[in-house]
């Protein structure tokens, strides 16, 4: 009995769901990706003081 419950909220929930695309993986031109986020800039990067030094310096 729940799982006729749970099968009949299942469906109810992916029909009001409005475009769902149950058809599987897809490849080509119809398969749709999300542009990458850009990498930040190098500048934005911010080191400890101790890994900005020299490794000179840090020997002597």
């Amino acid at each position: 009995m729940a799982f006729v419950v749970f099968a009949a909220l299942a469906i109810f929930v992916l029909s009001k769901g409005g475009d769902i695309d149950m058809g599987g993986e897809k490849h080509g031109a119809e398969a749709t990706h999300a542009p990458a986020a850009a990498p930040a800039p190098a500048s934005a990067v911010t080191l400890p003081a101790s890994a900005a030094a020299p490794a000179s310096a840090a020997s002597n």
